[in-house]
């Protein structure tokens, strides 16, 4: 399992777009983010409504192999060639939107893909979040941080944290300044490796 933060030369950003409507603030924001990677540093952007996925069917203890549909193998072939995954939802219920969650179900069904290794091959990889939200007090995301975070901690990702906005109509998010100051430096930070509250001394062991 590899633990070390690639150089920027050898780092790939997939942007997970979650949102129900294109354009919207949360897309917004992350791409303000997106600006500020170093050139050399390569991105891809998918937007789930634009690849649906049908509800997840988690069939790991049946015999047999299932379907797998083109999209589902391209957001699956897309995630595992990212040294850094991006989860653009916005906050919507206090948690992630339905297309991001649905992504992720499917990520329980890629574990035990025949000779995917998929847990293995996520481990040391970063996940970060970004979100924009109608209410200010940023506290009412905890819901999703902490699902991106122990969703991290179980692959023994490294996790950026969430890089959060506020904004209700389209746009509004291009109002937030204290949104936009974070978005300059949110992927300058160094992400630890996640861990669950249980876990006990540094992070990863």
């Amino acid at each position: 399992m590899t633990t070390e933060t690639p150089r920027d030369a050898d780092r790939s950003f997939l942007f997970v777009l979650g949102s129900s409507r294109p354009d919207g603030n949360t897309e917004i924001l992350a791409r303000a983010a997106a600006e500020q990677l170093p050139a050399g540093v390569a991105q891809r952007w998918v937007d789930l409504a634009a690849l649906p996925l049908p509800d997840f069917e988690d069939g790991r203890h049946e015999t047999g192999s299932r379907p797998v549909d083109e999209n589902e193998e391209l957001l699956r072939r897309a995630t595992l060639e990212a040294t850094d995954i991006v989860i653009a939802s916005p906050l919507y219920w206090y948690s992630l939107s339905a297309h991001t969650k649905r992504y992720l179900d499917y990520w329980s069904g890629w574990l035990s893909v025949p000779g995917s290794d998929f847990k293995q091959r996520m481990a040391g990889r970063t996940l970060w979040g970004v979100t924009v939200m109608a209410d200010r007090d940023e506290v009412v995301a905890d819901g999703l941080t902490t699902t991106l975070n122990h969703t991290a901690a179980y692959l023994r990702m490294r996790f950026g944290g969430v890089l959060l906005g506020n904004g209700t109509r389209p746009g509004h998010v291009r109002n937030d300044e204290r949104a936009a100051i974070r978005a300059k430096t949110f992927f300058e930070r160094e992400a630890p490796l996640a861990r669950f509250p249980y876990e006990e001394g540094p992070a990863g062991q």
